[in-house]
């Protein structure tokens, strides 16, 4: 008797736990494939998302219940007994979490049919099969005209990456979070060869784990979404998943053997790798590999009542070494910064009735980052007693970024409306390391608070909308409204950090009556402030606000079911500047059930930053024929007015766009070329002789509208998945050709070779680069997966200190990666970015690059081959 009962446990556990993979697709009405899908093991977490070709393939129980979820359709449920291919039809419908696809405020609109270029990125799989630990690496090498790079001697660029879109700059991509308008950085980019005279958005701010997919619109959206989006729109979805802990830990780090001749001597080359734990000018041992990196992130969600809310919370910590390579006597510090981050970010929604919610979202970003500046070698600014024989300072900064947003949202007789008031701060505050005030000789501390900036914005907003079917074929039409405030403060650091004293060790109020010490090898008077980084004084100290109203319309008409027309307008007025009305149509032809043409026009403007208003900074500015000093005045100063420098205006923008999507089977195809006017762009402007103004500089710089662009290019996206029996195999090819003119340079009776010379151009002309091209390969099986991925990166031309052009010429890059599910739960994942060590073009030998190294900072970037392992869990 108990043979017979053991028997019939095993036989009924074997029918409980047996398995079985069940594939299909999921379609709209109109026979269109829907990407991203939700389909879940009802009772389950066990679920996937559909792939591009609409296709699916999940293995469940024997007889579960499948559910299909997609914004602003209808779910539905299958049941899968005796069934392994199932084809779902989703109809449309309403629902109560809906949110739109950025670049449309139809909630019914997909990917495949808009009238605009959007690139759909699932973040989970592309950090699943990446070594990528930040959000701007992840998406320079999976978006086509994406574009960022890491700096160094950059100063404050050296802590926060700049990131564009189709080459425009950092500040001309607007960026979101689930809808709502993200926060910029406070820090404005003086330095380095991307984005000199732009703030931006700090991505790498968002933590890659807490975000479900990002969504790309290439496209000026002004006129929808207001300043800022001349180039397009970065939508970050956060994850909404429940019952599911997720994470992983990853652990990489940087091939040290720098591609290249150098000369004996060479600081970071074998035998004279600098010593980091020494005042930056003494040699230390060999390493075979730096920048070495730790990231540990997990998810969690958690479900609220039984009408669809959640909370899900993320939390991550990242830690990375700095990375030393071949460079100069006076640059022994040449790489990249070194982080310690910590992360926290929530996404909720709380059903309040069948027809409203409350959501909300946010969280806070720490890091504590940590570059170094140029090497003071001898000379006014080294004090022997205190750095024997010299020393490299060290640029260390605490970076905060806090960010809540929240609201409501409700359905009244077919309307949908959105009350929200979102909130973001980022502080970004310089401590110096390793440094001294000259001026102060022996008595000279070696750290200085050198204060910092930051910068607010609250915007609060009003949104409707509502679809009408009986209109036409379909009629969607939103409205709505916006306030936003923003602050921007310089706060000044401690007295040492900024001053000079005198030989009596007082602060010098009146040089003609005190005397300033002086080198007793050169005779040269010793200069004031922090080495490296001179701090902020109360005269650099700012407080400055302003308000921005504005008021949109948007619709989308279903002239037929092949024919749409959307067309939007939005009127902005700003405290500081006055006002702008722009307007954007924009149209989709399905030429056929498998081809559609789009195309669209648009204005669009961006207003002047806070920080290029008012930032203003006096500095030391290094290179290969030693040190000089310079003011960056304020537009608003009388220095700037003297020379003629007026009132900072809009930028403004004519976008135009046209393309192709296609979808036969299992491929798909975008090819979307387009046209971008910028008038009146605001750039840096270079080094103007200010010796006459009896400033204690001898030259000075400014922001202004001072040049107009034309950028054309295309973009374009291929892609070709195959399910088989137990693998898939997918290929994409995706590319940017870019080219970008300078058409007009706004120099009034200034020198034009000062105001924005040759290799002002080559700073703007190389943050365009000419074209960008991927080929992706991945392969899934059962228990192994593998990526490999081919990034060429094109010819970029810079002009050094030496008015010489630096060529880097075509490189190709290779990824590689390779998982294995170790069970269920656990997958471990091995591989190499940049798999062949390969490095920029070496320059010359005399150190004239931009960063003082042997590379400048181009889009490849000039760490090497970086090697990492990751383990993966879900429970």
């Amino acid at each position: 008797m108990k043979k017979i009962t053991l028997l019939f446990l095993i036989f009924s556990s074997s029918i409980l736990f047996a398995q079985k993979q069940v594939s299909g697709t999921v379609k709209d009405s109109n026979g269109q494939p829907l990407i991203g899908v939700n389909v879940v093991e009802k009772g389950t977490s066990n679920g996937i998302s559909t792939e591009v070709d609409g296709s699916f393939k999940i293995k469940v129980k024997e007889d579960a219940t499948l559910i299909f979820t997609y914004v602003g359709y209808q779910t539905a449920e299958k049941n899968t007994k005796d069934l392994n291919v199932i084809n779902v039809v989703l109809q449309e419908g309403e629902m109560l979490n809906e949110v739109q696809i950025v670049g449309s405020r139809n909630s019914k609109r997909t990917v495949v049919n808009s009238a605009v270029p959007i690139d759909i990125i699932d973040v989970k799989a592309v950090t699943t099969q990446s070594g990528k630990i930040e959000i701007n690496e992840l998406l320079q090498y999976v978006a086509p005209s994406f574009n960022a790079s890491k700096q160094s001697g950059s100063d404050g660029a050296d802590h926060i990456d700049p990131a564009s879109l189709r080459g425009l700059g950092p500040d001309q991509t607007l960026v979101l979070i689930n809808g709502k308008r993200r926060h910029q950085s406070s820090l404005v980019n003086l330095f380095g060869t991307r984005g000199r005279g732009n703030t931006g958005t700090d991505l790498n701010s968002i933590p890659a784990s807490s975000i479900k997919r990002i969504e790309i619109l290439r496209d000026g959206a002004a006129a929808q979404y207001g300043s800022d989006a001349i180039a397009g729109v970065i939508n970050i979805v956060l994850n909404d998943n429940v019952n599911e802990f997720t994470g992983s830990i990853t652990y990489g780090a940087y091939n040290t053997n720098a591609e290249g001749d150098f000369l004996p001597g060479t600081p970071n080359t074998k035998g004279f790798r600098l010593d980091q734990n020494g005042n930056g000018n003494t040699y230390g041992k060999n390493q075979a590999f730096d920048g070495g990196s730790m990231k540990i992130n997990a998810n969690y969600g958690v479900k609220i009542g039984e009408k669809g809310g959640y909370a899900n919370c993320t939390t991550e910590y990242l830690t990375k070494n700095k990375t030393l390579r071949p460079s100069y006597d006076f640059r022994k510090g040449f790489g990249e910064a070194s982080i310690d981050g910590f992360n926290f970010f929530t996404n909720a929604s709380i059903p309040v009735s069948d027809k409203t919610s409350f959501y909300v979202f946010g969280g806070r970003n720490y890091r504590d980052t940590d570059a170094y500046a140029f090497t003071r070698n001898d000379g006014e600014r080294v004090v022997q007693s205190i750095y024997p024989g010299g020393y490299t300072p060290r640029i260390t900064s605490t970076i905060i970024d806090n960010s809540i947003s929240a609201g409501f949202r409700t359905e009244r007789n077919g309307w949908k409306m959105d009350l929200s008031n979102t909130y973001g701060k980022n502080n970004f505050h310089y401590l110096i390391k390793g440094t001294l005030n000259a001026s102060l000789e022996n008595a000279s501390p070696t750290e200085f608070d050198a204060g910092g900036h930051s910068l607010s914005q609250n915007t609060l907003n009003l949104d409707f909308s509502k679809n009408f079917k009986s209109v036409l074929n379909g009629m969607n039409l939103a409205f709505g409204t916006e306030y936003r405030t923003e602050a921007f403060q310089i706060f000044a650091g401690e007295e040492g950090s900024y001053s000079t004293y005198d030989v009596n060790g007082n602060v010098v109020t009146d040089p003609t009556t005190q005397t300033i010490p002086v080198d007793p090898d050169s005779g040269n008077p010793r200069p004031g402030g922090s080495q490296g980084f001179p701090g902020y004084s109360p005269k650099n100290v700012v407080d400055k606000s302003r308000t921005n109203l504005s008021l949109y319309a948007d619709s989308e008409f279903d002239i037929t079911n092949s024919f749409l027309v959307s067309a939007a307008a939005r009127f902005e007025n700003y405290s500081d500047f006055g006002s702008t009305l722009n307007g954007k149509l924009a149209s989709r032809l399905k030429i056929s059930d498998k081809i559609n043409l789009r195309g669209s026009v648009s204005s669009g403007f961006r207003a002047p930053s806070l920080a290029q208003i008012y930032y203003n900074l006096q500095f030391t500015n290094f290179n290969s024929s030693g040190a000089t000093e310079v003011l960056l005045a304020s537009n608003n100063s009388t220095v700037t007015r003297a020379f003629g420098i007026k009132k900072l205006n809009e930028e403004k923008a004519v976008n135009a766009s046209l393309g192709l999507t296609a979808s036969f089977g299992n491929f798909t195809a975008t090819i979307d070329g387009y046209l971008i006017n910028v008038k009146d762009r605001i750039v840096l402007t270079g080094y103007f002789d200010a010796s006459a103004f009896n400033l204690g500089v001898s030259e000075a710089q400014f922001f202004t509208n001072g040049v107009d662009t034309k950028t054309k290019g295309v973009d374009f996206v291929f892609a070709w998945k195959k399910s088989f029996s137990d693998s898939k195999l997918g290929i994409t090819f995706v590319g940017n050709i870019n080219d970008m003119e300078i058409n007009n340079i706004k120099n009034g009776n200034l020198d034009q070779g000062t105001f924005f010379g040759k290799r002002e151009k080559a700073f703007l002309l190389a943050s365009a680069p000419n074209n960008k091209f991927g080929l992706n390969f991945n392969y899934n099986k059962r228990w192994f997966d593998a990526g490999l991925a081919f990034t060429r990166f094109s010819k970029v031309i810079l002009i050094d200190y030496a008015d010489e052009e630096d060529i880097y010429t075509a490189k190709m890059v290779t990824d590689l990666t390779l998982g294995f599910k170790l069970s269920k739960d656990l997958k471990l994942s091995i591989g190499s970015n940049n798999l062949f060590n390969v490095y920029p073009d070496k320059q010359d030998e005399q150190g004239n690059t931009e960063a003082g190294g042997y590379w400048d900072s181009v889009q490849m970037g000039f760490s090497g081959a970086y090697y990492y392992a990751r383990l993966g869990f879900r429970f």
